[in-house]
């Protein structure tokens, strides 16, 4: 479901606040976060989506990455995961179906996260994912709320996977094509994860009290595209977020794709929905539906302080995560708006 349509649906939603409840849905940020002691939170998350490849083993990895990310997001380890499974009662075989959990299973525990459960229900169209819990300290929970004005922001996967996917199911490319994208959807964020905790302070996200060094917020991006996830980050932070899009990291062929007006509709409502916040200047028309392609299993996108961007992108090459790239920065405002360049 589109941003768009989910905010007019849950609008008239106003839970009582909750003294323990850290992150909650007012920012519409990755996971929940409740506090359990004065060193330890809870991250609660849930994600499920259709299949994006044939191959049931590497739907199911996809699958459960896309989950965990969410975790990540909010700089936090993942503890248990509860399987969730709508599957066709007749139309696939067993063994397919259980492909789907054993690639699921891999990328669990590859997170070092334990599997604990789950539940399934017949459906018409396969679907599958996780629910997660995982761990923080309250102190250092990263909330899409935080970015300081600024802050350089870092993309640590490439863009482009729906339009490239779109394009491969009309024959427009050859699987080998989309075989980088397969593959950094599959790919878990733990490592870039790991990685930037080493630049986060106490306190790092609590935009009330003076910056910390280092990283301020996170989220990741998925089904809302990188202008979507960033244009959350622009409201709940108060600020303004701005791209160069001449730095973003791209999928081989995706920039061919959208050129064959090979988008989805997930895409083009991701436009709809934030050129009321956005100033595109002259940009190509191309750059600006490469921010909505709305990405499956996507990277992390993070905003640091300047004196540390540097740093932090030199570590995160060091660490593999060789797609991360500096993209943009944050500024003053208008406070929730995102402009390309």
């Amino acid at each position: 479901m589109g941003p768009e349509d989910l905010r007019e649906i849950i609008a008239g939603f106003k839970p009582e606040g909750v003294e323990k409840l850290i992150v909650g849905i007012e920012t519409s940020d990755d996971a929940g976060v409740y506090r359990l002691s004065e060193d330890l939170a809870l991250v609660q998350t849930v994600d499920f989506i259709t299949p994006i490849v044939d191959d049931p083993f590497i739907f199911g990895r996809i699958a459960a990455v896309n989950s965990l990310s969410d975790i990540y997001a909010m700089g936090a380890v993942p503890l248990t995961a509860l399987n969730i499974c709508c599957f066709p009662p007749r139309d696939l075989p067993k063994a397919f179906l259980s492909r789907v959990l054993e690639g699921g299973y891999d990328a669990i525990r590859e997170s070092g996260a334990t599997l604990a459960g789950g539940h399934t229900i017949k459906d018409a169209e396969i679907k599958y994912g996780l629910s997660v819990t995982g761990r923080v300290h309250p102190d250092l929970v990263l909330t899409n709320a935080g970015a300081r004005p600024g802050d350089r922001l870092i993309l640590t996967k490439p863009l482009g996977t729906s339009t490239l996917f779109s394009g491969y199911g009309r024959g427009l490319i050859k699987e080998a094509d989309i075989t980088p994208a397969v593959q950094g959807m599959s790919t878990l964020n733990k490592v870039a994860a790991e990685t930037l905790q080493t630049f986060v302070k106490p306190g790092a996200a609590d935009r009330a009290g003076k910056a910390t060094p280092g990283v301020h917020s996170l989220t990741d991006v998925t089904g809302f595209g990188l202008a979507g996830h960033a244009l959350e980050m622009a409201a709940g932070s108060q600020v303004s977020i701005v791209f160069d899009v001449a730095a973003l990291p791209v999928y081989p062929h995706a920039r061919d794709m959208i050129v064959a007006d090979c988008l989805c509709g997930g895409t083009r409502g991701n436009r709809n929905t934030i050129e009321p916040s956005a100033d595109f200047g002259a940009v190509d028309s191309t750059e600006i539906w490469l921010t909505c392609d709305a990405q499956t299993s996507g990277g992390l996108l993070i905003a640091v302080a300047e004196a540390e961007a540097d740093g932090l992108l030199t570590s995160l090459h060091a660490a593999g995560v060789v797609d991360a790239r500096i993209i943009g920065e944050v500024a003053d405002g208008p406070a929730g708006t995102i402009v390309l360049r």
